[in-house]
């Protein structure tokens, strides 16, 4: 068993982990396990960034138009505002489709990782004779996070549309997506230990303002064209190294 290092709780820290897991994924035994999440995340953002360029001017016409007169001298911070939030909105609904084919892969990526991080395998295995016992099992498990992304998202989404609430709207989905982001993929890593989501979420909550970072890090590339085609890889496998150096210690202190 590795020797726990010392805990981190900052933001630095989090944003640390999503670089070291763009230089996770070349390493060599983990490459194979980068390709299909790849592909789709190439796929599925490809789609995003032309449906986004399409509609974006329709949307800011539409907001310019529903925009009270007496906001005007506003517009010049509500339009960049609604922009950021549109791309952010659009990109983290492409990211949640691309999770939801890619899951049974990610729990692969993650588990390569993690051999090529500790240096043995993990105790539960399994390989591609996973992937195919536990594919209905990952669906499962992917469903139940879009559905806990989807009770919080909506009434964030309703006032992203009142003028001048949105500012404030804002900010709360970029905190928010930063939250399900780190919430998406450190699942991963921990389900293949047989982590409940509930417990899942009650380390990544010990552990705030780490894992804020780690999102904030993800929701920053989201918003980058063509950079975002490395989010599920690069993703998995910075929280699997979350995951080796903090959150499986956290979770071995909780259960003693």
């Amino acid at each position: 068993m590795t020797e726990a290092p010392r805990a981190q709780n900052n933001p630095f820290s989090g944003m640390g982990y999503f670089l070291r897991g763009l230089a996770l994924i070349k390493q060599r035994g983990v490459k194979r396990y980068v390709a299909i999440p790849l592909l789709i995340n190439v796929v599925l953002f490809a789609g995003a960034i032309y449906y986004g360029s399409t509609q974006l001017g329709q949307l800011m016409a539409w907001l310019e138009e529903k925009l009270p007169g007496w906001l005007d001298w506003l517009s010049w911070l509500l339009l960049p505002l609604f922009v950021v939030a549109v791309v952010l909105i659009v990109f983290f609904g492409f990211a949640v489709i691309g999770n939801l084919i890619a899951a049974p892969f990610n729990g692969l990526l993650a588990e390569a990782v993690e051999m090529k991080l500790r240096g043995q395998p993990l105790e539960s295995g399994g390989g591609w004779k996973k992937l195919a016992r536990e594919f209905f099992s990952s669906l499962a498990s992917e469903l139940r996070k879009l559905l806990y992304f989807s009770i919080r998202a909506v009434p964030l989404l309703i006032l992203m549309l009142v003028p001048g609430v949105n500012i404030i709207a804002t900010g709360l989905w970029l905190l928010f997506s930063a939250w399900m982001l780190a919430v998406e993929y450190a699942d991963y890593p921990m389900a293949n230990h047989g982590l409940t989501f509930p417990r899942q979420r009650r380390l990544l909550a010990s552990r705030r303002f780490l894992t804020l970072g780690f999102g904030g890090a993800m929701t920053v590339v989201l918003m980058i064209p063509f950079l975002n085609f490395l989010l599920i890889p690069a993703g998995v496998a910075g929280a699997t190294a979350m995951w080796v150096d903090q959150l499986s210690h956290a979770a071995a202190e909780e259960q003693s």
